[in-house]
């Protein structure tokens, strides 16, 4: 009998998650996606197979938050249903406990635990790794789609470039800026036209600008206003920028999100010997993330089983609503540990843990309660 009933309500929960996440991942992750893809199919010429790839990519990150709301929204939907129908009164009536009622959950929670936690700790980070990697295929192999009307482009090491129409390889209105020694205007060019021409021998972007003006800035005192050098008019002229600085500058910003685990871990005592408080804590934050979202799974089965059954409901609406409070009171610690992760005071990556102990330890008084009732 008890083997039914693991299978009654281990199968109940692993197919309700199964549909939680496809709805989940459908409308509130590939949707949105496919709106900012579709503008850079449009605007930017991406190619569709990168489209699809970006797509095969973001997912591993959503996994991190679907996976954990989805089985919440599950737990909470199986166990309403079956306090509804006084199935847990005749289950306690026959002798079992809802301890053991609750094993198959915790059975199924810890397996998706380990899938969250080899989904945060390399798959997700390799895959933002992959989708850098293609974004600089794109913009070594077709660097034109870079250049959008009404974006400021700051791709390229040392300029800002804006332009206000684009038509082909023709531009509108361009505006570039060169950048000196700590990201200070040197010199402005705005030009009437413009034209990207690509030299792949060269490796080089070649940008014609024609009827064009200058303003230079004074080299020892760029903030002395009254040494800008005004009116220097050019009837044509090619700027060359190196495709090569634009792949060397987009490695240097590689961001710690694409940093598996263990790379963390061997990346903490070099944070460590720079002595720079706000970069341990960022890694020390990344570092607990990657883990402490991990047991989420265990933390919302053990508060969602109690909740459940003593909600009675049927209704979905009422599993969803729990769920996204649930879930929204969750992962608000994140997002405050994000936003704190540069406050080193207040030890930001500790904050990571106030949920899961939280839930875990609210959970598991709410079920010795019902249990004892």
């Amino acid at each position: 009998m008890l083997k039914l009933i693991d299978r009654y309500v281990g199968s109940g929960v692993v197919i309700t998650t199964i549909y939680g996440l496809f709805v989940l991942s459908l409308v509130l992750v590939l949707g949105n996606i496919f709106k900012e893809l579709l503008d850079l199919m449009i605007n930017r010429d991406v190619p569709v197979k990168y489209l699809f790839m970006f797509m095969l990519y973001v997912l591993p990150f959503s996994f991190t938050f679907t996976v954990p709301w989805a089985f919440l929204t599950a737990v909470l939907l199986v166990f309403g249903r079956m306090s509804a129908d006084n199935e847990m009164v005749a289950l306690r009536a026959c002798g079992t406990s809802l301890f053991r009622v609750c094993l198959p959950v915790l059975g199924v929670a810890l397996v998706l635990s380990a899938f969250t936690f080899w989904i945060n700790t390399t798959v997700a980070p390799r895959a933002l790794d992959a989708m850098r990697n293609s974004i600089v295929t794109i913009a070594r192999s077709n660097p034109q789609s870079l250049f959008t009307a009404g974006e400021v482009i700051d791709e390229f090491s040392g300029r800002k470039i804006f332009i206000a129409g684009k038509e082909g390889n023709m531009l509108s209105n361009v505006t570039l800026i060169e950048e000196a020694a700590g990201a200070q205007p040197q010199r402005v060019i705005l030009a009437q036209e413009g034209e990207i021409e690509v030299d792949d021998e060269g490796g080089e972007l070649l940008l014609t600008l024609r009827n064009a003006r200058f303003e230079q800035r004074d080299e020892k005192a760029p903030d002395d206003f009254a040494q800008i050098r005004h009116g220097i008019s050019v009837g044509e002229a090619t700027i060359s920028i190196q495709l090569l600085d634009l792949v060397n500058n987009y490695w240097l910003s590689k961001p710690l999100r694409a940093y598996t685990l263990r790379e963390l871990w061997s990346y903490l005592p070099e944070a460590e010997s720079q002595n720079d408080p706000e970069l341990v804590s960022r890694v020390k934050v990344e570092m607990s993330k990657r883990v402490s979202l991990s047991l989420a799974c265990i933390a919302f089965a053990i508060v969602a089983m109690p909740l459940g059954v003593t909600a009675q409901r049927k209704e979905t609406s009422i599993g969803f609503a729990i769920s996204l409070a649930l879930a929204f009171a969750y992962f608000f610690f994140v997002v405050l540990a994000e936003m704190l992760r540069d406050n080193t005071a207040l030890h930001p990556y500790l904050l990571l843990w106030v949920p899961n102990a939280l839930f875990i330890g609210v959970g598991a008084w709410l079920l010795m309660r019902l249990d004892y009732r």
